[in-house]
């Protein structure tokens, strides 16, 4: 029997987004943690945090969990305790990746909008503790799904396969977790990111007339504003950065809320609506783990320029090579 057409696009799609994705996110944690960027500290190191999450979220949900199905079935990987891990650590990293990207857009927001409180919470110490808050706590959130799984079948008293226990579909206690978690991640991460960069662009609008007012009064309209040149690269990134992931998400959001209203556990065939929606929806969000480098290269000469060193430093070596 032949693979349906959503699974003829999976079996492409995911080793193509794990290919890209592993090394892009290795890539931006190197050049980013050189501090070369022109970035303030504080920002390199939520920019840092979210290419580690992201990277995570690659490794145990496109390579642990779909590579490994598709193209691995029944694998060691399949024993029950470690399947168990492996989707649970999925979860976790997602939560995080999720979270970081909110703290990183609060962080920007205090910085534009909220003069007195910017001197005290964006500095590189309060970037660490919140990473290091944010992994925590999504790790911790994360850890009960562990449990939700039961072993498919027993060879030779190994168990394999995860299979949803019956009771996490009739406990009201599983029911109330889920929920939970489905509102922790991602419809208030996605709230808030929404709100924050509406308050953001609205704060924006009223100092930048402002400031162009003033200083086409004293000195002329052509003038040229530093502070307004510096906020305004700060602003693309944030902004690149918020709206692919809105994006990217909006659809796993709105399916997500529908799937829990009208109470979906299964679905009839491969090529049944509601499973192509949740696939597709599910290769948009991944795609938002591999997204940010690109941001950064389109968004930040800095960047470009050690992406581009990093590129022909192995060549150099050769030549130098060579040359002795």
């Amino acid at each position: 029997m032949g693979y349906s057409v959503i699974s003829q696009i999976m079996l492409i799609y995911y080793p193509v987004l794990a290919a890209i994705g592993v090394p892009v996110n290795l890539v931006a944690i190197v050049i980013l943690s050189r501090g070369k960027c022109g970035l303030s500290k504080c920002i390199s190191v939520y920019l840092v945090g979210m290419a580690a999450g992201d990277l995570l979220v690659v490794i145990t949900d496109p390579i642990f969990s779909k590579i490994n199905v598709l193209y691995l079935p029944w694998s060691f990987l399949d024993i029950t305790p470690l399947c168990s891990f492996i989707l649970s650590m999925t979860e976790a990293a997602t939560v995080v990746s999720v979270w970081l990207t909110v703290a990183f857009t609060f962080d920007r927001f205090v910085a534009i909008c909220c003069e007195k409180l910017k001197t005290k919470y964006c500095t590189e110490r309060t970037a660490a503790v919140v990473l290091g808050t944010v992994s925590v706590l999504g790790c911790s959130e994360s850890l009960p799904w562990y449990f939700i799984y039961e072993p498919r079948f027993i060879i030779d008293n190994v168990p394999w396969g995860c299979e949803i226990k019956p009771s996490f579909l009739t406990s009201p206690a599983w029911a109330a977790f889920e929920m939970l978690h489905l509102i922790l991640t991602p419809c208030v991460p996605f709230c808030l990111i929404l709100l924050l960069n509406v308050l953001t662009v609205r704060r924006i609008l009223v100092s930048s007339r402002v400031r162009r007012g003033l200083r086409g009064r004293s000195n002329g309209e052509n003038q040229s504003d530093p502070e307004m040149e510096n906020r305004k690269k700060s602003i693309i990134l944030l902004f690149s950065i918020s709206g692919s992931f809105i994006l990217l998400w909006l659809t796993q959001v709105v399916f997500s809320i529908y799937v829990r209203i009208v109470d979906i556990r299964s679905y009839y065939s491969f090529t049944d609506p509601g499973y192509i929606t949740e696939q597709t929806a599910k290769m948009l969000q991944l795609l938002s783990s591999c997204t940010n480098t690109c941001i950064y290269v389109l968004t930040q000469t800095k960047f470009r320029e050690e992406l581009k060193n990093a590129v022909k430093y192995p060549f150099k070596l050769i030549v130098k090579f060579v040359k002795s």
